[in-house]
């Protein structure tokens, strides 16, 4: 009943907009460089493109990319606790989606584990931009089923307005008595020559407790499935009301510098990372309590320890380049290490990936045909990693890899209708030494695509792909006790290409008062790479094998948006948004695990200069199509609300008031394998203060 009510009432608001209404634009059409180099604006573009603006940011910003984008159509998280969250996109994740800094990789460890962190940290994004669906010809293997790109900027690539600009946020959370603070500025040094030096400084700091829960941090699922104490042994007493070792700081800092001249830029960036977490869910590595100074400790959970030390190089040329009229070179080296600390104190597990990134574009001249005009681009793009891990939780041995892939795109505008047409060649080497085993994969991939606007404001477009992806390090080789998922993994050396053939539509309408997004997608796999529970034990801990099976995905995302009316120098409107996505084996039509449910996010929300007011309701379904060994998720419907208030008029200062899961609900994510220890957060209030010049 919760999601028909909902489905009701979202219909009703949308659907009451007034044609004598002259209101402002619904939402300013985004130029979106993630999905393609060529630029193009997020209602033009063939697939499903979602652009996060730095204003949205601040509204929604949690203390991981996974958490701070969850609640974006087709997107759920791994939720690992506050401190590690990795977006899902389309019920896809790990090895799959490539997180991005500034379309550089995050160069960490985030896609061996759900428990590791991603590096890339939002804090002072300009903007978030996320790509719905294979993106393999620009991105490589890792982005077989999405991208998330984040544009910290770091580098400027633009002379700031009156020589300085900045922006500062400083923040509190009741839920887990989180601080946060963070800030930057780009200063204009003086003209050189043609051009001018600018000079970039950010930092951040966030602090958070152990946050707060409604109930039990087990699931009434999981407490069922438990079998009762053997008469005698001593009932364990529940954890209620906290998520325990759910803790975490984070402190960074950044500094860039570029000179910016007419034609383009290029620029540096040094950047440091340091964060500690808990790992929330029991994962100990000692059964039985300490013994210190004759007197028994308390164990405590493993904690993470992260450092990242990086180095970014950006630049973009515009000129006459034989058959090119503009030149990007972007390259990130990063040297990462984590180490997971035992309840002792004891460093147990070091985890560390050297690695390095580049890629190269060139764009087209736009050359007419006929009635048309023709544009393209190549692009070069390499990766190199250097991973070991040292330690009893050294699940996937010290491991060499390297990647070189070419990628073409063309494209050819007709009047109202375009098409589009792309490739990529990859090849992949896995080297791990300590296994006495190399790997070598060749990828191919091709993607072809026709967009039309037939009348103004409507925008259909269908893409059709068969993509190849090598299988991760993780998937390959893998062969011991992972305490942070509970498992024991076992990877196979034998698994061979990926391969996916599938289609995806658009249909994208907008003018002033209303917008209206329908994207649909159907993907086949052949040897889909997956991790299955076996149903046997290793060292006590449930055996998880990664196989290959055919398998198939498909769902949809809608997103609509309406102007409803003026109200006393308000601008009232309402949203909603709905996506599900479907996979199954195909063998014998059985459930992938970790797939989310149908969820979706409706809101009201009134504008003013001043002012701003917005209520929503975020809802997830039940979730009962569930793999072997997997326990079914409840469904959840979370209240919040959000005010915003701008004091001084022109100025851009603003304070900012969440207050989230209004009725303190009890909600858990299905994709995540902490699902049945840490639920989601309670009740919280979080008061922000933002202000830029």
């Amino acid at each position: 009943m919760r999601l028909q009510s909902l489905l009701f009432v979202s219909t009703c608001l949308v659907s009451v907009a007034a044609p004598a209404f002259a209101l402002d634009d619904v939402k300013t059409d985004e130029i979106v460089v993630t999905a393609s180099p060529l630029e193009r604006a997020e209602n033009e573009t063939i697939i499903g493109v979602s652009v996060i603006t730095r204003e949205e940011l601040q509204s929604r910003l949690e203390n991981s990319i996974g958490e701070t984008l969850r609640r974006e159509p087709g997107i759920a998280s791994t939720f690992f606790g506050p401190g590690a969250s990795r977006p899902i996109i389309r019920g896809l994740g790990g090895d799959r989606i490539s997180v991005l800094d500034g379309g550089i990789g995050s160069i960490d460890a985030s896609q061996t584990s759900p428990d590791h962190a991603v590096s890339v940290e939002p804090a002072m994004a300009e903007k978030i931009e996320i790509v719905r669906g294979a993106a393999t010809l620009l991105y490589g293997s890792s982005a077989a089923g999405g991208v998330v790109n984040v544009f910290s900027g770091r580098i400027p690539r633009a002379v700031p307005e009156g020589g300085a600009d900045g922006a500062i946020r400083i923040g509190k959370s009741t839920v887990d008595d989180g601080t946060e603070a963070a800030g930057g500025f780009d200063i204009n040094l003086g003209k050189a020559g043609k051009g001018n030096f600018v000079f970039h400084g950010e930092g951040f700091f966030r602090d958070a407790e152990d946050y707060d829960i409604p109930g039990f941090a087990e699931s009434q699922a999981l407490r069922d499935s438990e079998p009762p104490p053997a008469p005698g042994d001593p009932e364990e007493e529940e954890v209620f009301g906290t998520v325990e070792n759910s803790a975490l700081q984070t402190k960074g800092g950044s500094a860039g510098l570029s000179y910016v001249f007419e034609n383009g830029f290029f620029g540096f960036s040094a950047t440091g990372l340091d964060t500690n977490y808990g790992v929330p869910g029991g994962h100990e590595e000692a059964e039985e309590p300490m013994m210190m100074g004759g007197e028994e400790e308390e164990e405590g959970g493993v904690t993470i320890d992260l450092r990242q030390r990086r180095l970014d190089f950006d630049s973009e040329i515009n000129g006459d380049f034989l058959l090119f009229n503009r030149a990007k070179l972007r390259v990130g080296y990063a040297d990462y290490t984590h180490t997971e600390v035992e309840p002792s104190g004891e460093a147990g597990t070091v985890f560390s990936n050297e690695g390095i990134e580049g890629r190269f574009e060139l764009i087209d001249k736009p050359v007419d045909v006929g009635s048309g005009e023709l544009n393209g681009a190549v692009g070069f793009q390499w990766r190199l990693r250097d991973y070991s891990a040292i330690g009893e939780e050294a699940f996937v041995p010290p491991t060499e890899s390297s990647q070189y892939g070419v990628f073409a795109l063309k494209e050819l505008s007709l009047g109202a209708l375009r098409l589009e047409l792309g490739g990529r060649y990859e090849t992949t080497n896995h080297e791990a030494p300590d296994l006495a085993i190399t790997r070598d994969f060749d990828a191919f991939s091709v993607s072809g695509g026709v967009g039309v606007t037939p009348a103004e404001g409507f925008f259909l477009g269908v893409t059709g792909f068969r993509t190849e992806r090598a299988p991760a390090v993780e998937e390959l080789f893998s062969d011991g006790p992972h305490l942070a998922t509970g498992s024991f993994e076992i990877g196979d050396a034998d698994l061979g290409i990926e391969t996916a053939r599938g289609v995806e539509a658009t249909a994208k309408y907008g003018d002033d008062r209303f917008s209206v997004a329908i994207n649909g997608f159907y993907t086949s796999y052949r040897d889909f790479i997956y991790e299955a529970e076996t149903g046997l034990e290793e060292d006590g801990l449930p055996v998880f094998q990664f196989v290959a099976a055919d398998a198939t995905f498909k769902g949809f995302e809608v997103v609509t948006e309406a102007e409803l009316f003026k109200w006393r120098g308000f601008d009232i409107h309402a949203d909603a948004s709905v996506d599900y996505v479907r996979a199954t084996v195909d063998a014998a039509n059985e459930n992938l695990p970790r797939i989310p449910p149908l969820s979706g996010l409706f809101g009201i929300e009134a504008n003013s200069d001043l002012f701003d007011v917005r209520f929503e309701a975020e809802y997830a379904a039940e979730q009962d199509r569930i793999a072997d060994f997997e326990l079914p998720t409840e469904d959840y419907l979370l209240l919040h609300a959000f005010l915003t208030v701008r004091p001084i008029a022109g100025k851009e200062l603003a304070i900012r008031v969440a207050a989230q899961n209004l009725s303190n609900e009890d909600a858990r994510i299905h994709s995540s394998f902490l699902k049945d220890v840490a639920p989601l957060p309670g009740r919280n209030v979080r008061v922000s203060l933002t202000g830029a010049f």
